[in-house]
């Protein structure tokens, strides 16, 4: 219960923040969780894993406090809830609430926003304050960051991994617009595998055709000649089954060589195929 008095509910706010981020560490570990989901999202591994392209200043807005994710350079000092990880930043803190108690003005902070996430680059603390005074909103001055891949979809750390893997893919495979939506994998890891699908087949076409292409025109080529006409097949042969076009296209690429070597092409592969559809 509050008393009225700034420096004693400073005191209770920073304790009641502090009891909670331990007992949120217990409560994952309880449930097994993955580390990373009360890690604040790192704003240089976000921005590396999408690929930035560039920024502009937006000037001073009202943010919502639940955007705001990560952080720049302050991730061992808070977990995902902005919630003080040691007692060392009590005394820090404290001033603060009992400056936003007294009503006092305080200053905005400084975020950098990447899709509708926000990441704080000056104003942790107040951040802090704000969420344990259970307020909604936050002044904040907005720099926008604009990248390659599209940050929907990052909630934990590891899923950096899966953006990361396609914005790889991206820039080893250059396709555009309707072609790359086209291309989807349920496991992030397939995007290394079918980049070197990809680039092989990109090489074999040079060798055939006796003459350099970029990878623009290599990524072009190979979905409307490669790509496109081997699912088309697969669907035909009704090969596709519970996955998606492009994890059966890579499963039946991947195959290649030893169709090659066996000469065979008969009832029994098909049937190992839909039987088998990793292997």
């Amino acid at each position: 219960m509050e008393t009225g008095f700034p420096q004693a509910d400073a005191e209770h706010d920073f304790l009641r923040i502090r009891r909670r981020q331990v007992l949120s560490r217990l409560a994952a570990w309880l449930r097994h969780e993955p580390d990373d989901v009360s890690e604040i999202l790192p704003f240089d591994e976000v921005v590396s894993a999408l690929g930035r392209t560039g920024e502009r200043r937006l000037g001073l807005q009202l943010i919502a406090l639940e955007t705001v994710v990560g952080s720049v350079d302050r991730t061992k000092d808070f977990d995902r809830s902005f919630r003080p990880r040691s007692p060392r930043t009590r005394e820090r803190w404290e001033r603060l609430a009992r400056a936003q108690r007294r009503g006092e003005t305080i200053p905005p902070i400084d975020v950098y926003r990447v899709g509708g996430l926000h990441f704080v680059k000056d104003g942790h603390h107040r951040v802090s304050v704000a969420i344990a005074l259970k307020l909604r909103t936050i002044d904040a001055f907005v720099t926008e960051v604009t990248t390659k891949i599209d940050p929907n979809g990052i909630v934990h750390r590891g899923d950096l991994i899966t953006k990361d893997l396609r914005r790889v893919f991206i820039d080893r495979v250059p396709l555009r617009d309707k072609a790359l939506e086209s291309i989807e994998v349920a496991d992030p890891w397939s995007y290394a595998e079918l980049s070197q699908t990809v680039e092989a087949w990109g090489f074999r076409l040079m060798q055939h055709e006796n003459r350099y292409c970029d990878r623009e025109t290599v990524a072009r080529r190979w979905w409307s000649e490669e790509y496109k006409p081997v699912v088309r097949m697969l669907r035909q042969a009704d090969l596709i089954g519970n996955r998606t076009d492009t994890d059966a296209y890579l499963q039946l690429a991947c195959q290649r060589y030893r169709l090659l070597r066996t000469h065979r092409w008969d009832d029994e592969v098909v049937e190992h195929l839909r039987a088998h559809p990793t292997r």
